[in-house]
């Protein structure tokens, strides 16, 4: 931990507006370091036509190496620290509930996913206990966490189409960890679109088709 140096903030957020009466809501969570800007781009690349309510979240610690907004705290790869990552995951879904139901958008009409950190804390929201199902999940370059306090809870959630990308070269997040979600995903009779590329710590270009695709099927259908 890096007590004292920690400024443990609010979730921010910005909110892309839809051409008109939002048919669902996509959301997308930021990676280490970076900020509810980051993502704020990819809403149009993955929602072209303005259907749905599009959100962009930013973490709220700050003052953790090396710069920029996190999720919780890391002690190693794919194990966040339970207390940062509990309060951040608590603020996390206290908002967009809040934001969701201001707007007469149920979770099963909305797409969530993220990049790295972004995509953990999307798993967290999507597969949490007793939270509701989403319609569809975006896993980028991350990992279903493993953390003390927090467990997926993958009964009755087989209406949730997942897409999981990861680059074989990630040198961040190894592809181990999609690899890991998928086959634990499946188990459990989730449908799982799963991609591996080339790529890096990045979203390739080959990962948007199939990210639009699901985004268009499931978001705002009833």
């Amino acid at each position: 931990m890096l007590e004292g140096t920690i400024n443990q903030g609010a979730v921010d957020h910005l909110v892309r507006e839809p051409a008109g009466e939002p048919g669902g809501a996509l959301i997308l969570n930021h990676g280490r370091g970076a900020d509810e800007h980051d993502l704020y781009g990819l809403l149009d690349e993955l929602d072209p036509e303005r259907r749905l309510l599009g959100i962009t979240t930013g973490a709220p610690l700050r003052g953790i190496p090396p710069g920029g907004r996190h999720w919780y705290v890391v002690p190693r790869v794919g194990y966040p620290e339970p207390t940062t990552f509990a309060a951040s995951y608590e603020q996390l879904t206290a908002l967009l509930d809040r934001l969701l139901a201001e707007r007469g958008i149920g979770w099963e009409r909305t797409v969530i996913g993220g990049f790295s950190m972004g995509t953990v804390m999307s798993y967290a929201v999507a597969l949490g206990e007793g939270r509701p199902t989403p319609a569809g999940l975006l896993a980028f370059s991350g990992f279903i966490p493993a953390v003390e306090g927090w467990a997926p809870a993958l009964a009755d959630r087989e209406s949730l189409e997942t897409l999981i990308h990861h680059g074989r070269r990630d040198p961040i997040i190894s592809v181990d960890f999609a690899r890991r979600a998928r086959e634990l995903l499946e188990s459990a009779g989730l449908p799982v679109n799963y991609l591996e590329s080339d790529a890096g710590h990045w979203i390739p270009p080959e990962a948007l088709a199939p990210a639009l695709e699901l985004v268009q099927a499931t978001a705002g259908t009833p």
